[in-house]
């Protein structure tokens, strides 16, 4: 079997990275660099961009990778747009391993981007919690709210007028999420709708504070076939194998 190629990223990528690590495949779990102190893996590691897709195209073909995995976050749309024009450039078979979306409350909000959400929200101050990471909060700076972060890594700056950032890692409860709406005098809440049960405890939170949710849908992700556990996965790269990875 030649090398598989596991973009990673998300809990899902770690379970299979150990699933393939114990089942002796060769494979290489590549993470794109935004985290500072990512999580270590049971398999050979690379960190940081391929150079857009022509760039990971080269790469697959240099490293004879038979196949890529793509298990980053639902909302990393463009490292899934490169993976899927590096593989039909080199040839490669390309699954999605992608975790259930939420299903969406009748009253919250749902809006197809980050636009969206910060139309969603009212003119007057308030509580926000905005759990959508730290790559798209600028839109947001125009409001007057107080904001409330939730971030893996410090910033190097303020990231938000008015903002208070908490430093944490998931999964989370919702008894604790619950502890932290209330102690900021949370209003609305605003998520990407990811997916997974590590980062459902805020929205349980809500509903029992009657927090406003406001969920930003996924975008659409490459015509690729498409599984949501780590297990289901394996199986796709066992049936795949015989025909040349």
């Amino acid at each position: 079997m030649r090398r598989i190629l596991l973009l990673g990223g998300t809990s899902e990528a770690s379970r299979l990275a150990a699933l393939l690590a114990r089942a002796g495949v060769a494979a290489v779990f590549s993470y794109a660099g935004r985290t500072e102190a990512p999580i270590v893996q049971p398999l050979p590691t690379r960190i940081g961009g391929f150079g857009g897709a022509e760039g990971m195209a080269r790469y697959l073909r240099d490293q004879d990778i038979g196949a890529v995995i793509d298990a980053t976050h639902p909302f990393a749309a463009q490292i899934s747009r490169n993976a899927d024009a590096a593989c039909r450039a080199a040839g490669v078979p390309m699954l999605m391993l992608r975790r259930p979306a939420w299903p969406v409350d009748p009253g919250w909000s749902r809006v197809p981007d980050i636009a969206g959400a910060v139309a969603a929200l009212p003119c007057a101050p308030t509580g926000v919690f905005l759990a959508i990471g730290r790559q798209t909060l600028a839109p947001f700076a125009a409001l007057p709210h107080r904001w409330l972060l939730r971030l893996v890594d410090a910033p190097d700056a303020p990231p938000l007028p008015g903002a208070r950032v908490v430093l944490a890692r998931g999964p989370f409860t919702a008894k604790g999420d619950r502890a932290l709406m209330q102690a900021h005098g949370i209003t609305h809440l605003v998520a990407k709708n990811s997916g997974g049960a590590g980062a459902s405890a805020k929205l349980d939170a809500a509903r029992d504070l009657g927090v406003r949710v406001v969920l930003i849908d996924r975008p659409a992700a490459p015509d690729r076939p498409q599984v949501a556990t780590p297990e289901q996965a394996l199986d796709w790269l066992h049936q795949t194998a015989p025909r040349g990875v």
